[in-house]
């Protein structure tokens, strides 16, 4: 997967919770779940106080790891 850089770019927007359902086409829960503390391989996402927000370029880097089979070094950032 790509190199956590720590650097969110000025032009993404993040993303909420929802529109990254929408975006997978999986339950609301799934995300919740994908970014529990100890969750195995959870998705990359940035903790806002009590919000979840997501970077669409880490999904996709996240997504592109898992086709390729790699099913660690994901970046979590809260």
């Amino acid at each position: 997967m790509g190199q956590d850089t720590g650097v969110i770019k000025e032009d993404e927007e993040l993303m909420t919770v929802g529109e990254v359902a929408r975006l997978l086409k999986v339950p609301v829960s799934w995300v919740y779940e994908r970014c529990r503390e100890g969750t195995p391989n959870p998705l990359p996402h940035l903790k806002l106080g009590k919000y979840l927000r997501f970077s669409r370029s880490d999904l996709f880097a996240y997504m592109e790891g898992l086709r390729r089979g790699d099913s660690g070094g994901t970046i979590r950032k809260s």
